[in-house]
């Protein structure tokens, strides 16, 4: 008994200008017109003493407040610091982000 192997396909595909510019941008690191440079972070409190950030419509990281502490771990769940008051903890967060994710930008409505 044999079995039939298929051991080379073609697909042909039509990309246009506008396609092709938009690829090798962003493998040159190009961004949209007018897109801002940082990705927005948006927080909400996802439990009381607790605060979610989205950071340019990917999960960015937690605050988690325990007692006078705010305690901060990033996207990939590793430990930023322990900081005095939320304002703090928020924007060393927004900080890391912007450093471990620079090519993330806020994404279209």
């Amino acid at each position: 008994m044999s079995t039939p192997v298929v051991t080379a396909q073609r697909t042909e595909v039509a990309v246009d200008t506008a396609t092709i510019e938009l690829i090798t941008g962003i493998g040159d690191g190009i961004v949209a017109p007018g897109a801002p440079a940082r990705g927005l972070v948006v927080w909400s409190e996802a439990d009381t003493g607790l605060w979610a950030a989205n950071y340019g419509g990917y999960y960015g990281g937690v605050v988690d407040q325990q007692g006078a502490h705010f305690f901060v771990s990033d996207t990939f769940g590793q430990y930023v610091g322990d900081f005095r008051t939320l304002e703090e903890a928020q924007d060393r967060l927004a900080e890391r982000l912007h450093t471990l994710l620079p090519d993330v930008r806020r994404t279209l409505d």
